[in-house]
Parts: C-alpha cells; sequence; structure tokens
C-alpha cells in the first residue's frame, strides 16, 4: 500500500509542474512583434560605407536598413556572440570611417 501511495503522490507532482512549464514557440520575440520587422536589409545602408561614424548616421543607417537596433563597431571592440537578424553593425577602421556594413 505505501508503494502506491508514493507512485500516486509522484504522479500528481509530475502533472501538477507540467503545468508550470511553458515553450518559447508560443511566445514571439518582442521586437519582431511590436513592429513585425524581423530582419534587417545591409545593402540599404552601405551608402555609409567610407563615412566617418556619428549617432546621425548611425540611425539613418538603421532606419533605411530596417533594423531594430544599430551598432558602431571599432577594430578592438568586443562584441557578444548571439546572431540577432534585426541588429546592424557599422564597423569601422581606426579612424572611425565606415568600411563595412552587416546584420547580425
Amino acid at each position: 500500500m505505501p508503494w502506491k501511495l508514493a507512485s500516486l503522490s509522484t504522479l500528481l507532482a509530475v502533472a501538477l509542474l507540467s503545468g508550470c512549464s511553458s515553450t518559447s514557440e508560443s511566445t514571439p520575440e518582442p521586437a519582431a512583434a511590436e513592429t513585425g520587422h524581423d530582419r534587417c536589409e545591409a545593402k540599404s545602408a552601405e551608402f555609409a560605407i567610407g563615412k566617418k561614424a556619428s549617432p546621425e548616421l548611425l540611425e539613418q543607417a538603421r532606419t533605411r536598413a530596417g533594423a531594430q537596433i544599430a551598432r558602431i563597431l571599432k577594430p578592438n571592440d568586443m562584441v557578444t556572440l548571439e546572431y540577432r537578424s534585426d541588429r546592424l553593425n557599422l564597423n569601422t577602421d581606426a579612424n572611425l570611417v565606415i568600411n563595412r556594413v552587416n546584420c547580425g
């Protein structure tokens, strides 16, 4: 009889805990859900190549590319390794002249 009670209580605990779990498939990414954009188009921001990086140019490039966020990356900057399809990167040389535009 004690084994049946232990098995029943274990089964009940598993059933209750499984109701608390959630899946990320049913929850959309916040950035994509807010605006409908989930990718940036780097080609649209290539006009910035050869220009000196500035906050104004960064915002203009972000808007044209359809990106949610943007950043300026200098040669020795540390960057995170996650890929974000809604982020625009403006890569510069040591003089802050943009030499590459990409998304990620």
